[in-house]
């Protein structure tokens, strides 16, 4: 015979239903900012994919030039006709062209290669697991990540201290970092600065994301952190981005907070995590 209280009650299940509901909105959220990274990030490769493709059609072209004048010689062509095609080819121009040509092209490509290598290191959404991260590494992916993002909103100033490896999720400290810097962004209406600071105060980690945008009204500053609280425009934002960086962060046994800049423009956000996840603690339980 069962006993009746080894049922979970009301008050539990709806709980448990309210927590389900809370992971799924927070992965909603995290999955939609990949995809608005996602375009940004399309936008960033197309530039200097277009680059290159218009390279490369100019370095066929100059292939087939040189090519007349390597088949010229196989042929025995006399040293007038060869000088006449060299000159026809204007053979000094495409000397010349051809190094910026192929030093160009080798900068599109590394310009690529560092935005995949950014967004592979990002991606990892599902990593779950706390390790020792460099959390200026991490600084600087979420900076190729979401450039385009911020190149037309702001210059980025990158003040970094000296930080020892941090145990974290890192890819979960870059969603934040990302939110931070995104906000930030967000908070600019012409074109301003955001200072990413980094310095290493006893046994914390200090990130602090400055803005010099229009702040936040004293009467919201304690509430950026709640669900679904936002000051943007209907359909311009869920209200969640803060408040997953603040699930994640109390997560890391750390703290965020905002503050208005003593003159009254801009904002700082100052995360604050352990340099080492304390013993069996919560905030190292998955789930």
């Amino acid at each position: 015979m069962s006993d009746i209280n080894d049922k979970p009650s009301e008050q539990e299940q709806l709980n448990v239903k309210l927590e389900q509901a809370n992971r799924q909105l927070l992965q909603s959220e995290k999955l939609a900012a990949i995809g608005q990274l996602a375009a940004g990030v399309a936008h960033e490769i197309n530039n200097p994919v277009g680059y290159v493709y218009s390279n490369l059609q100019s370095l066929g072209t100059y292939l087939d030039d040189l090519f007349r004048l390597t088949d010229a010689v196989d042929a025995g062509a006399s040293l007038e006709d060869l000088r006449a095609i060299k000159q026809n080819i204007d053979y000094s121009f495409l000397k010349a062209d051809l190094k910026d040509l192929l030093a160009e092209s080798r900068e599109g490509i590394e310009r690529v290669k560092t935005i995949i290598s950014a967004m592979k290191d990002f991606s990892h959404i599902d990593d779950e697991e706390f390790k020792l991260a460099d959390l200026h590494r991490g600084i600087e992916t979420t900076l190729n990540v979401v450039n385009n993002e911020l190149k037309y909103k702001a210059n980025v100033i990158k003040d970094f201290g000296n930080l020892p490896e941090v145990e974290c999720i890192s890819s979960q400290i870059n969603q934040v970092i990302m939110n931070l810097l995104v906000n930030a962004a967000h908070a600019i209406d012409d074109f301003g600065e955001i200072t990413v600071r980094t310095q290493c105060s006893g046994d914390q980690a200090i990130v602090e994301i400055v803005d010099n945008g229009k702040g936040i009204a004293e009467e919201n500053l304690n509430r950026i952190f709640e669900p679904f609280f936002t000051t943007k425009p209907v359909g311009k934002g869920t209200g969640l981005g803060l408040s997953l960086s603040f699930n994640i962060i109390q997560k890391h046994n750390g703290s965020i907070a905002a503050e208005n800049a003593p003159t009254g423009k801009g904002t700082c956000f100052r995360i604050s995590l352990p340099l080492k996840q304390p013993e069996a603690s919560p905030g190292n339980q998955q789930g």
